[in-house]
């Protein structure tokens, strides 16, 4: 660790963060927030003041000062999202930054290291570039018998730089996907540029640094278009027969558009624009034959012009002028979904808004190498990773020009080692690679498509492969990893695993429910239920951010929110757009986040959006009630044991409007803290006079309702006993199992542990039999499966009856890994107690001595760890049975301070680092109930040990 001149005992500041980014370019806003993280190592320090430099020179803030702007220093502990304070940035500016704080003692720390911002196109008079496309005259696709994928199109345009380049950014946006390129040069890694969105009401921006990249003389500026989101094969709208002519393409428009524009400062002062216009020209000769982001990519080596991107390239290829998008042909059809069937307009339409891109990019994070290469029929070699992911591999190979090699993907084998595709349904997952002949060996990796799989079948290699032929590329939103979870219980340990490969193969994008099958699409219950694990398992602030914005876009005119979001389509019951529980997403997710992260500012952002949602909540449901419309999801994939709509809706209800209770206080809105409260009250009341009998059983006899109903905090505390019990003697009763659902689920252990049945809850937590989180793993799962039967011993796919389709079938599906966010929360006891993480809990519930497993049962815990990168740094906190003794190890980050609960019914034995708990430094008693021992600490690491029995 860096120390001040000090010594090791101050603050130092890093993790510097813009918007909740590292170093992001392209924004918009004038006066972005910044973060920083401050560390010592020594305890209970904390942030007094600090002061903010910001120049657009980074030697000038190099020699401490801020040109730009210099708060001088304030007096404050804050670090989360502040705002800047100086002039409005312009267009394609960037910005670097530091900061310094004061300590308890008002002692200065050095300067941080820098980071930095670039703004995006600010105003929309200094977009100089126009929509251009290419002169497309293919008719619409209107056999659904037939896939249509058209090839990507290349762009380029020459131009000639005479002078000395001080910064070069290129801003771009797309109706469609694009890749950039600059004199033969890839720009930047990120994949799937610009985004997913609403294309109608608005389109994402990009925005890269390129000045590295510019040469004197001549350049080329350069994109590679194909259809993505727009024009693409879009969810399961082929398997259904929704979209135009029902065929689950062209689900927004026909033909992709783009517009970009390449701002060059110069060192003179002077500035220049090479935009997209009708001088640019396009191409669709190059390799890339079929590019889809469902169905796969076709590439033809033989195609390759490596010079297509640099001055007086691809000289072989047919070159047209592009056309400005606004001269496409009209193109109007008949579109079909759940709603019915009306016409819509596929021609070019320019996006209400344009937005920069706010989230992590998707990106390639990580290479997984082939374990296995097998032949289970002639010529067709299977190639086993080891590990289901979602991205697409990194092809090597040797052959003959003209060589076509077929990869297809699949999660899981038939017990004969072939392939099983059946729950990819619609979803083609097939890509293709002609070899153009270099006896050097040739390398390929796709760029507009990817799957979700484990296994890699290749037909037509001449000769068995290596393993070295294949390698697994993963690719998601490049979110942080936040946390680690590791217990005694190595199946346990293993599914934590599985639940971050299966959020990384989901967040692509939006918070998909499956990365392998004709689907993807951002479903809103699956990530309400999921939310809070999500942020234990990596820093998912940004990701979230974008997606709400996907969220209100979706919002229905009425208030409700859709299903999923996007919203390309409708799906469910006849005329219906929305499912109780997945519509909650609209609150339930803003109000984690924000107690995650402290976020106000999206709150505020969301707040109108909300509050039409509840205003539609209270018009459908003016007496209070649940109601039983919509779109019937409900406890989505329980075990033979339903519970009514009506009543999830109810519960749903009440918990919507105590989070906005909570929210608007957070905002200041003290009319709307009285108004929510209230709601909340009468819904909870008629929750009880429809539901609640007297002795706290429920008119309604399913674990998910009792596990909901504590949860959710509906029953009164006095009878929240006698409910807990009836919990517990139905889980019992099946066999120490549960019968829930993606809602119930989430909800049950909670309840458990908060009635009084911890010990269950833990035992439900390491069983193996089914339905159970370990039942996956012992049967070889590495994500998390979407069906608790997705796979079973006597039934393979077809689920524990024998009775389900396996077409139906996810094997990385991240809503039953939400039991997570229990095991951070109870098992290791880390919890925030305000928002951001400024006060901690660390309350960690080891099950019982007495606890003893069943015959069958997985040895009880012994010991658990978790580590937890808060927004303010790092949160540790594991224990461990050692005899008669339990021993617990808290970390605690700079400038916060954290309550302990430690597992002990007395304070006589407790020790902190050696000394009697009563009289350890920096260690404060509170009180002693309920079991456990409470003191308040500050930051710094602590080491106690306490009686076990």
């Amino acid at each position: 660790m860096a120390t001040s001149a000090f010594g090791a005992e101050g603050l130092i500041p890093q993790t510097l963060r813009t918007e909740a980014l590292i170093q992001p370019l392209g924004l918009t806003t004038t006066k972005p927030r910044l973060s920083w993280q401050v560390t010592s190592s020594s305890r209970a320090q904390h942030q007094t003041g600090y002061q903010i430099l910001v120049s657009t020179n980074a030697q000038v803030l190099a020699s401490d000062r801020g040109d730009t702007w210099d708060s001088g220093k304030v007096e404050s502990g804050e670090t989360l999202l502040l705002p800047y304070g100086g002039r409005a940035p312009s267009t394609g500016e960037r910005l670097h930054w530091k900061v310094r704080v004061w300590d308890g003692e008002g002692r200065p720390s050095p300067w941080s290291e820098p980071s930095s911002w670039g703004m995006g196109v600010v105003n929309a008079a200094d977009w100089k570039a126009r929509w251009i496309s290419h002169p497309d005259r293919t008719p619409l696709a209107t056999n659904r018998a037939v896939l249509f994928l058209p090839p990507a199109r290349h762009y380029r345009k020459e131009f000639r730089v005479t002078k000395p380049v001080a910064r070069a950014v290129v801003h771009f946006t797309a109706l469609g996907l694009a890749e950039m390129h600059l004199n033969g040069r890839r720009i930047g890694d990120a994949l799937f540029e610009p985004g997913w969105t609403d294309y109608a009401q608005r389109a994402l921006v990009r925005t890269h640094d390129v000045t590295a990249l510019m040469v004197r003389g001549g350049n080329c500026l350069g994109a590679i278009v194909a259809d993505g989101w727009y024009a693409g094969y879009v969810g399961y709208g082929l398997l259904v027969g929704y979209g135009p002519y029902q065929t689950g393409r062209s689900i927004y428009g026909q033909t992709p558009a783009w517009m970009a524009q390449l701002q060059l400062d110069y060192a003179d002062g002077t500035r220049e624009w090479v935009a997209t216009d009708g001088s640019w020209q396009v191409s669709g000769d190059g390799p890339l034959r079929e590019a889809d982001l469902i169905m796969g990519e076709a590439f033809d080596a033989r195609r390759e012009a490596p010079d297509w991107c640099l001055p007086g390239g691809a000289r072989g290829w047919t070159w047209k002028r592009a056309i400005p998008a606004e001269d496409l042909p009209r193109v109007t059809a008949p579109f079909q979904d759940t709603r019915g069937t009306r016409t819509v307009d596929l021609g070019f339409r320019a996006p209400a808004k344009l937005e920069p891109y706010l989230a992590p990019p998707i990106r390639v994070t990580q290479e997984v190498p082939a374990q296995v290469v097998t032949q289970p029929e002639p010529g067709k070699y299977v190639f086993d990773l080891g590990q289901n992911l979602a991205g697409f591999v990194r092809l090597r190979v040797k052959g003959q020009a003209g060589t076509r090699l077929q990869l297809r993907h699949g999660e899981m084998l038939h017990p004969d080692g072939r392939l099983m595709t059946e729950n990819l349904r619609k979803a083609r997952a097939t890509d293709s690679y002609t070899l153009r002949g270099d006896p050097r060996g040739e390398t390929w990796q796709p760029r507009f498509t990817y799957h979700g799989f484990r296994y890699v079948e290749i037909t037509g290699l001449a000769a068995k492969p290596g393993l070295d032929t294949v390698t697994g590329l993963v690719l998601h939103n490049d979110t942080p990893i936040a946390g680690e979870f590791e217990c005694s219980d190595e199946v346990m340990t293993r599914f934590w695993k599985n639940t971050h490969w299966t959020q990384r193969a989901n967040f692509i994008e939006m918070p998909t429910d499956c990365p392998q099958r004709d689907e993807r699409f951002g479903w809103m219950g699956d990530a309400q239920v999921y939310v809070r694990t999500a942020t234990f398992n990596a820093d998912v602030q940004a990701f979230f951010n974008k997606w709400m914005s996907d969220v209100v876009e979706a919002q229905r005119d009425f208030g409700a929110y859709p299903d999923y979001a996007p919203y390309p389509m409708a799906h469910g019951a006849p005329g219906q757009t929305w499912g109780t529980a997945w519509t909650d997403a609209g609150i339930i997710c803003p109000w984690t986040l924000w107690r995650v992260y402290a976020d106000r500012g999206l709150l505020e952002r969301l707040w109108p959006s909300m509050t039409r949602f509840m205003d539609w909540r209270l018009r459908r449901a003016a007496d209070y009630r649940g109601k039983g419309d919509g779109n019937s999801w409900g406890d989505w994939l329980n075990v033979k044991e339903n519970t009514p709509l009506e009543y999830i809706d109810a519960a749903y209800f009440a918990l919507d409007a105590r989070m906005m209770a909570d929210m608007a206080e957070a905002l200041g809105r003290a009319d709307d803290v009285a108004r929510y409260q209230a709601v909340h009250e009468s819904v909870r009341r008629v929750f009880q006079e429809d539901y609640l009998n007297e002795d706290g059983s429920l008119k309604v006899d399913t674990q998910t309702a009792y596990a909901m109903a504590i949860g959710f905090r509906l029953i009164p505390e006095a009878r929240v006993p006698a409910a807990a019990a009836i919990l517990a003697r139905k889980v019992e009763a099946r066999g120490v199992r549960m019968a829930t659902g993606f809602l119930g689920t989430k909800a049950i252990l909670p309840a458990l542990t908060a009635g009084g049945y911890h010990d269950l809850a833990v035992r439900l937590f390491q069983s193996r039999r089914y339905p159970s989180w370990g039942y996956e793993v012992v049967n070889g799962a590495t994500t998390v499966w979407e069906r608790w039967d997705s796979f079973t011993k006597d039934f393979g796919f077809n689920g524990a009856n024998g009775d389900q389709n396996a077409a139906m079938n996810s094997f990385s599906h991240y809503a039953f890994g939400a039991v997570m966010e229990w095991a951070f929360r109870n098992l290791a006891g880390i919890d925030a107690l305000e928002p951001g993480y400024r006060r901690i809990a660390i309350a960690p519930r080891p099950p019982s001595p007495d606890l003893v497993a069943a015959e069958g049962e997985a040895e009880p815990l012994q010991w658990v760890r978790a580590v937890y990168d808060s927004p303010r740094g790092r949160i540790e906190s594991g224990w461990r049975r050692q005899g008669d003794r339990l021993r617990l190890r808290v970390s605690i980050p700079a400038n916060t301070t954290a309550r302990v609960r430690i597992p002990a019914s007395r304070l006589e034995g407790i020790t902190e680092s050696g000394h009697p708990l009563s009289t350890a430094p920096g260690v404060s008693l509170v009180d002693t109930a309920e079991g456990r021992v409470a003191v308040d600490i500050g930051s710094g690491t602590y080491e106690f040990e306490s009686p076990w029995r």
